[in-house]
């Protein structure tokens, strides 16, 4: 009868916490100190939008388009995990990450956006991630929540992929690092360690969503270049910065070296508008596209 007992009131005590384990801040995180240059620049109520050409390997042949970076912060719901209409003592700040790349193969073309959440105020983990890609073959959908763990949504056209949902332990992510590398790229953590590669790589390649074992190195010449390698998936991401902040994304290179050939996909920046987008839909603003040689 004891044994029962217990096991009842364990039950109930479980049942009663469970909930506010996933909505609770992580608050074993480190603040992050935020310098007064990054206040102004990201907390003025502006976007920061920039434009790259690219160069992208599609199906073994290089591509030529446009590639997007769309950086802001806003306020973030952190249990329902969305863009809060205002802020209050259930919002977190976060920056967000909106990029965007977009090419032809052959008669019909190919968009590829993902977007990624970062929480400000601790050294937390990314909150959200999601990855989408258009083609005239069909589209496929990836969604991650970090609550206690990674959830994990994919949606896909093709056989075997059309849809799942799984936890994957919570580690450090490719979608996030290009986040952490506009925060402070002098402290980004070095070495080897476990990674989610980005959420778009995975479904373009057909992998399997988990971590896997990555070196980041750094180094500082004209650029701060941050190096990101795969050893098992054949993948090099090579991220070049400005040395000073705003520490902006100059170009960057994706090196696929799992063949007999190394393809280099690239993407060089080539204009940077700081605006409220987001105010500027209306055709009047069409010329603001010239801005940005779009």
């Amino acid at each position: 009868m004891r044994f029962i007992l217990i096991l009842i009131l364990v039950s109930i005590y479980s049942c009663k916490t469970e909930p506010n384990l996933q909505s609770k801040p992580n608050v074993e995180a480190e603040p992050r100190d935020l310098s007064e240059a990054f206040k102004e620049y990201w907390y003025n109520g502006e976007a920061e939008l920039t434009s790259y050409d690219l160069e992208y390997f599609r199906y073994g042949e290089k591509r030529t388009g446009k590639a997007m970076m769309i950086f802001v912060t806003e306020d973030f719901l952190r249990q329902q995990q969305v863009k809060a209409n205002s802020k209050s003592e259930a919002t977190v700040s976060v920056m967000k990450l909106n990029s965007t790349k977009k090419f032809n193969t052959g008669i019909y073309p190919y968009s590829i956006m993902e977007s990624t959440f970062l929480p400000l105020t601790k050294r937390e983990p990314l909150l959200k991630a999601s990855s989408s890609i258009q083609e005239w073959c069909g589209q496929t959908y990836a969604q991650l929540n970090r609550r206690v763990m990674f959830e994990l949504k994919t949606h896909s056209y093709f056989e075997g992929e059309a849809d799942a949902e799984f936890e994957r332990p919570i580690t450090f992510t490719e979608n996030e690092l290009w986040l952490s590398l506009r925060i402070d790229p002098r402290k980004m953590k070095l070495g080897e360690q476990k990674i989610l590669p980005s959420l778009s790589f995975l479904q373009l390649n057909h992998k399997k969503f988990k971590a896997y074992k990555a070196i980041i190195e750094q180094s500082e010449g004209d650029y701060i270049v941050t190096s990101l390698t795969y050893a098992a998936l054949g993948r090099i991401l090579n991220v070049y910065q400005s040395k000073s902040f705003p520490y902006s994304i100059e170009k960057w290179e994706e090196l696929d070296i799992s063949s007999n050939d190394t393809l280099v996909s690239r993407a060089i920046k080539n204009k940077t508008l700081r605006t409220k987008y987001w105010e500027k839909n209306s055709n009047k603003y069409l010329h603001l596209r010239d801005s940005l040689n779009l």
